[in-house]
Order: structure tokens, then C-alpha cells, then sequence
């Protein structure tokens, strides 16, 4: 099943994973007895592609609870994107979703794309995991020098996969500025599109990396087939006006990283301007308070063990880290309410939801 509306897709899982076709349920949020004293929790992630940010958060995560916890067990499914998860949300298909803020807000207010395809049933709030910095990069060959360059139009550019939530605010970006009518657009997925590079059929790229630390798999994988072919453009004065009245989009300015050639040689551009998106684990009233609990514990005291497998896990020692990402008008979990009162890093702002 798919829905179009804006950019965003609903649409059933790419795969099922180690859980098989129960991973649809919502119910494997809450499977009850694992054993032993009956108090144990398994949580079903949807965790969007394979290759990006968030599987690789959500698989490091799944590590440390098999290695960490005796109550809580933790499967990470691949869906369609960030955007796309508040559908799956919505529709029953998932009880714990990877979301950025941007995604979540427009929901909250009915805002393209949830403007005609609106979301009925919102998740609540629980912890930070990841900070996605997106840049532009160009292909030899395409003689394009800046984001000037792009306004004035007749390329082709991939703007990240549709029912993304970096795709979500990329487009608003590309929209507003004028890049995105200019130019034709790659709406491949993230698994098609280092094919695509390969083989000489996009021109610009907005890549991305997590957490000042490396590019997200899929975007390695571009780095890779590109046979050393990526360079960093300018950003022109207008572009970052642009970002500056986009509510959502954080500017960043920094040297690349994660990338197997040097991107700054071809026009000698030291520094990337980016466009920042946090995500966070969002969860249902139907999750029990437990299973969220033990998750923020997971991060907590086990950041490195999860850094064994995502080398992007941010540092939880200190438990505000968790809470960047906490929106005043949106319920934050039971579950992470109470970890977060527990170490003092509770906001009386912040609205405690109530678990089923």
C-alpha cells in the first residue's frame, strides 16, 4: 500500500526482519513474559532504510539491550523514512518510530505534507539518537560551482529519497529557494542511488553524516562508486537566507568528514555549510513504561557498547544529552519522563504522558 501526499509515502515494510511478519503488529511492542519473572518487554522499531542513521541507532541499541538488559529485547525493521514512520505510526504498523522534530512539528500542525493526508494519532516524545547534517556535493563533470549555480537550474538532483524526514525539510529548503523547480529530481531510493552516481546520472547531491562523526552507510556507499568524483560547492548568500527563515533547519559550518577522497580540492572550499535535523525514538501510549525506561538505562550506561556497532552514538553519560530534543508542546513518554526525573533533567515545562 502506498499514500502520496507532499513527499511522503505510506507504504508496508521493505522487510521483516529477524521477527518475520509479527513485525507489522504493534503487539510486538509489548510481548509480555520472556521468561524468568514475567517482567520482560520486546520493542519492534520502525527504523527506515537500510544503510541510513537511524538502523544503524537502532541496531546498536538492539546490540547493547541483548548484551545489557534481561528484560528488554529490541528489533529494528526497515521502512520508508522518517516522515513516512508517523503514517505507520498512525496506522497501527508500529508502536516505536525513529522521527526527526521537523516531521513531528509539521504533523502537530497539519503542515504540508500532513496538510492533506493528516496524522490522527501522534507518538510521544522519548530520547535524542542522532544529529543529521546535510551539505550539497557535485559530480566532475557537471561544471557546477555553487548553489547559484543550481537556482539558475537544468541539472539533475537528489534531494535524499522521498518519505525521509531529511528529505522532508530538504525539500522545503530546495522549494523556498528556487533550486527545486529549476532542476529535475532523482527521486530514487537510498539503495539505488550509488548506482545512479556510478553510472553518471545526477549531477548534485545532498549527502549527510551523523553527529559530526561519519556519513550515514548509504551516503559511504555514494562516496565510494562515485570513483572520487564528489567535490563540495559554495553556498551563496541567498541559500543561507534561505536556511534562516526555515524554522527547523539549524545552520552548521564545518570541515567534511567521513569521505574516502578530498571533496574540498576541486574549488578549494575548506568548509561545507549544512542544514541540521535531529531525530529521536518516539513511542506509544501501548509501550509499556518499562521497556522505555530500560532503553534510557540501555543508553545511558552502555553508549559504548553501542559504539562498538555505530561508531555515531552520542555520548548518553549525561543524561540531558537525551533531552535536545524534547518539544514543550508534545507528551514526552512515561517511561522517559521517568528516567529524565530521575537524573534531574526534567523540564515541570514538559507535558508527562500516560501509558495505556
Amino acid at each position: 500500500m502506498t499514500r502520496e501526499g507532499g513527499n511522503t509515502r505510506r507504504t508496508v515494510l521493505k522487510s521483516a526482519g529477524a521477527v518475520g511478519a509479527l513485525g507489522l503488529a504493534g503487539c510486538l511492542d509489548d510481548l509480555g513474559d520472556l521468561g524468568g519473572d514475567g517482567d520482560g518487554h520486546s520493542i519492534a522499531i520502525a527504523g527506515t532504510s537500510s544503510g541510513s542513521a537511524t538502523q544503524a541507532a537502532g541496531q546498536a541499541t538492539a546490540l547493547a539491550a541483548s548484551e545489557h538488559s534481561d528484560t528488554l529485547t529490541i528489533d529494528v525493521q526497515e521502512t520508508e523514512g522518517w516522515t513516512a514512520n508517523l503514517y505507520e505510526f498512525d496506522t497501527g504498523d508500529f508502536s516505536t518510530i525513529g522521527v526527526d522534530n521537523n516531521s513531528l512539528s509539521k504533523a502537530m500542525n497539519d503542515e504540508d505534507p500532513f496538510d492533506e493526508d493528516p496524522v490522527e494519532n501522534l507518538p510521544m516524545q522519548g530520547y535524542l539518537f542522532d544529529s543529521l547534517e546535510m551539505h550539497w556535493v557535485a559530480m566532475e563533470g557537471s561544471d557546477i560551482e555553487s548553489t547559484e549555480d543550481l537556482r539558475e537550474g537544468g541539472y539533475t538532483i537528489y534531494p535524499i529519497e522521498p518519505g525521509f524526514g531529511t528529505r522532508l525539510l530538504t525539500e522545503e529548503v530546495l522549494r523556498e529557494d528556487g533550486i527545486w523547480d529549476a532542476n529535475d529530481i532523482n527521486n530514487e531510493n537510498t539503495d539505488d542511488i550509488p548506482g545512479a552516481v556510478e553510472e553518471g546520472r545526477v549531477d548534485a547531491l545532498v549527502l549527510y553524516g551523523s553527529n559530526r562523526v561519519e556519513l550515514a552507510g548509504w551516503c559511504q556507499e555514494v562516496d565510494v562508486r562515485s570513483d572520487g568524483q564528489l567535490y563540495a560547492i559554495e553556498v551563496d548568500d541567498h541559500f543561507v537566507e534561505t536556511l534562516e527563515g526555515i524554522e527547523g533547519a539549524a545552520i552548521e559550518t564545518y570541515e567534511p568528514y567521513g569521505y574516502q577522497q578530498d571533496i574540498t580540492e576541486e574549488l578549494g572550499i575548506d568548509e561545507v555549510t549544512s542544514w541540521a535535523l535531529q531525530g529521536q525514538w518516539a513511542f506509544g501510549s501501548d509501550v509499556h513504561p518499562d521497556a522505555v525506561y530500560e532503553m534510557c538505562r540501555i543508553a545511558h550506561e552502555h553508549h559504548d557498547t553501542m559504539r562498538d556497532s555505530n561508531p555515531t552514538t552520542l555520548d548518553y553519560s549525561d543524561v540531558s544529552v537525551m533531552t535536545e530534543t524534547v518539544m514543550p508542546d508534545l507528551e514526552v513518554h512515561p517511561g522517559a519522563a521517568e528516567f529524565f526525573q530521575e537524573h534531574d533533567v526534567w523540564d515541570d515545562d514538559w507535558i508527562e504522558g500516560e501509558a495505556d
